[in-house]
C-alpha cells in the first residue's frame, strides 16, 4: 500500500511539473515577461527571411523540437533557422535547451533579416548549443556550449551533458550583454567597446569577412533565432521581457 501511495504521489508531482512548463509564474507576469512559446503551437515563429513556418520544427514533449529524421545537406529537410516575429532591444530572454548525441545548434540574437544573407548568424552573434563531447566543435575552445560562438569562451564550464536540460539567460541593456548558463553569469561584454571589437576582429566575423554583415556584432536590436545545424534539439520555456 505504501508503494502504491508513493507511486501516485510521484505521478502527481510529475504532472504538476509538466503543467508549469511554458507558462508564466505570477512573478514573471509582474515583471513583464511574455511567452515566446505556448507549449502547443509554433505561433510567433517562422522561417528566417520568410513568412512561412518550417515543417521540420515541431512541438514535441512540451518543447520546440527540430526533427532531423531526414537531411538536406548539413541541415534537416524542411528545417532551416526559425526566427521570432518580434524584434527586441533592451531585453531579458530565458529558455532551456537539450541537445541530441553529437548535436549542434545555437541561439542567435540581434539578428537582422536581409535577403542578402542566407543565415542569421551572418548578421548576429550566437550563444552556442552543443554536445561538447560528441561533436567536433567541442575540440575548439570558442565553439563549445555556452560560448559566444567563435568570439568569447568561458571557464570554468557548467554545461550539463546530452539528455539534460540547460538553462540560458541573455540580458542586453544599453549595449551591455550578459550571458548566463545554468544560473551563472558566464560572459559579459559591451557592444562597440574596444575590447569587444578586438575579439570580433580576431574571429571569423571580422568586419571585412566575406559573406558576413559588415556591421556584424554591432547591432543592439534584432530578432532571436533558433539554429538548424542538422541535429535534433529541443527548446522550451522561452520567455522574454523588455527592460
Amino acid at each position: 500500500m505504501k508503494k502504491i501511495t508513493l507511486i501516485l504521489l510521484t505521478l502527481v508531482s510529475v504532472n504538476i511539473v509538466a503543467q508549469q512548463l511554458n507558462t508564466l509564474s505570477p512573478q514573471e507576469k509582474k515583471q513583464g515577461f511574455k511567452l515566446l512559446f505556448d507549449g502547443k503551437t509554433m505561433n510567433g515563429w517562422r522561417s528566417y527571411n520568410k513568412t512561412t513556418q518550417a515543417p521540420a520544427w515541431v512541438v514535441s514533449d512540451n518543447a520546440i523540437m527540430l526533427d532531423d529524421t531526414y537531411k538536406d545537406g548539413w541541415m534537416a529537410k524542411g528545417g532551416g533557422e526559425i526566427t521570432t516575429d518580434g524584434v527586441y532591444e533592451n531585453f531579458e530572454f530565458i529558455c532551456e535547451w537539450k541537445i541530441s548525441v553529437g548535436g549542434n545548434s545555437g541561439i542567435i540574437f540581434d539578428a537582422q533579416e536581409d535577403p542578402k544573407y542566407d543565415y542569421s548568424w551572418r548578421t548576429g552573434p550566437e550563444f552556442q548549443v552543443l554536445d561538447n563531447e560528441g561533436h567536433e566543435d567541442g575540440k575548439i575552445p570558442k565553439h563549445r556550449a555556452g560560448n559566444l560562438y567563435d568570439v568569447i569562451k568561458y571557464e570554468p564550464e557548467n554545461v550539463k551533458p546530452v539528455g539534460e536540460w540547460n538553462k540560458v539567460k541573455i540580458v542586453q541593456k544599453n549595449g551591455v550583454v550578459k550571458l548566463f548558463m545554468n544560473g551563472k553569469n558566464v560572459i559579459t561584454y559591451t557592444i562597440g567597446s574596444e575590447e569587444y571589437n578586438k575579439m570580433v576582429a580576431d574571429s571569423k566575423f571580422k568586419r571585412d569577412a566575406k559573406d558576413y554583415d559588415p556591421n556584424w556584432g554591432s547591432y543592439t536590436k534584432g530578432h532571436i533565432v533558433l539554429q538548424d545545424h542538422g541535429a535534433r534539439v529541443w527548446y522550451r520555456n522561452l520567455k522574454i521581457r523588455k527592460i
